[in-house]
């Protein structure tokens, strides 16, 4: 079936109801949904700098082999923090975060900016206090056995999570979740108007008949509704009733 622009419009504007419709309670729905019952997850970070080592201390040169080596150990620290080494310990210090080191590795995140020296933990949780706690603990831990594991100490924390009365939580993104709901419910209630378009073959008008047949429109037959057929036969009584008042009888 091809269709011409002229054609899509009219298709759209013969179901334009059922399209608005769908969008409507779809948008509603999930703006519902993203504001009452969606939990709100909140972010907190600590950032760890990549220093040069004890035994580069002291030189007044920034030797860019020392830069290259420090930025080339984040991808090494990025696994070495989600070890049990430093789990188990983060778990055994800090007992008040009451979580599990399979639960940590699961929480927290590592990045790094490319060509840089700093390093990003990240921790979500439905309360900003207890993300901040737990990403603050596993820093202070990862800062305090690197100097065993990697026999260098080049570990500065740069800044740790603070505290926040007013924190604004990172999940849901109302905004976002509502603005896609609009676009995605769209698309699916045009699709679906398109469908019943193509699903329906039947031949409504003499238009229709003469663009799928090639033939002229000889003679149409009406279509009689039970309320049309009622109200004809009360029209054709009070007709034959109100014939008789000009019966004239001569006596």
């Amino acid at each position: 079936m091809e269709l011409d622009l002229r054609d899509i419009l009219k298709i759209i504007r013969k179901r334009v109801w059922m399209i608005a419709s769908i969008v409507v309670i779809a948008t509603i729905a999930t703006a519902v949904i993203s504001y009452f019952f969606m939990q709100p997850i909140y972010e907190a970070s600590t950032k760890l700098i990549i220093n040069k080592s004890n035994d580069q201390v002291g030189m007044t040169q920034v030797d860019l082999n020392s830069v290259n080596l420090n930025i080339r150990l984040i991808d090494t620290y990025k696994e070495i923090i989600k070890t049990p080494r430093i789990m188990d310990k983060v778990v055994a210090d800090y007992p008040d975060l009451n979580i599990s080191a399979e639960q940590l590795v699961q929480k927290v995140k590592v990045s790094s900016v490319n060509n840089t020296q700093v390093m990003t933990l990240i921790v979500q949780d439905p309360s900003y206090a207890r993300a901040a706690s737990i990403v603050n603990a596993v820093s202070k831990v990862f800062q305090s056995e690197i100097p065993q594991i990697m026999k260098v100490d080049n570990i500065s924390l740069l800044n740790e999570a603070q505290d926040i009365k007013q924190p604004i939580p990172v999940k849901p993104n109302k905004n976002l979740n509502i603005a896609i709901s609009f676009v995605v419910s769209l698309m699916l209630a045009l699709g679906i108007a398109f469908l019943m378009e193509y699903m329906d073959d039947k031949l409504k008008s003499e238009e229709d008949v003469q663009e799928y047949l090639g033939l002229p429109t000889l003679t149409m037959i009406t279509k009689i509704r039970p309320e049309d057929y009622q109200h004809h036969s009360k029209q054709t009584n009070e007709q034959r009733a109100g014939e008789t008042t000009h019966v004239k009888f001569n006596q």
